[in-house]
């Protein structure tokens, strides 16, 4: 079975009046509840985590070639700098949640995301998350060309790195 058989897998990026943005769909199974059958407060921040990868799996910057370097760069991956978090409702067993990721900056090696969790249009997690290109050996790494054009290509922004060292 190929990926192709399975297209919406990794989620879409939809384009609309409100801008670009990724949404990718998570089912919540047991497992991602706590005694009380609500959602771990640690599962949205794995949900994140899934939103965010697929979306650069989707952009063409997947992360397992970026660890290994088969990306024709020095082996790297995003890391997770700063995250804020804001948990607005629970949600619960069987819930279906959309995980929705859009860009807010791009900094020299960072990029800061703007994440929403709902479930039935209503709003359960918000988060913003800054991720910074780090070197298998801890070195912070400028976004190369292609990952820059990536993001701008598919976001909403502002990129603060011409003129700014961040």
């Amino acid at each position: 079975m190929t990926s192709s058989n399975w297209p919406d897998v990794a989620g879409r990026i939809i384009r609309d009046e409100s801008g670009q943005r990724h949404v990718r769909p998570v089912r919540v199974y047991f497992e991602d509840t706590d005694a009380g059958g609500v959602v771990y407060h640690a599962s949205y921040i794995r949900f994140c985590e899934r939103g965010r990868t697929d979306y650069l799996r989707l952009l063409g910057t997947d992360a397992r070639g970026m660890i290994d370097g088969s990306d024709s760069r020095e082996p790297a991956a995003f890391v997770v700098r700063r995250m804020n978090c804001d948990f607005v409702r629970p949600a619960r067993m069987d819930d279906l949640l959309e995980v929705e990721t859009r860009v807010k900056e791009l900094g020299g090696a960072s990029v800061t995301l703007t994440q929403v969790i709902s479930t039935g249009g209503r709003r359960i997690f918000e988060a913003e998350v800054t991720v910074v290109l780090v070197s298998m050996s801890g070195k912070p790494l400028r976004l190369s060309d292609a990952i820059r054009g990536a993001f701008q290509a598919h976001g909403q922004a502002q990129d603060q790195a011409h003129g700014a060292g961040a």
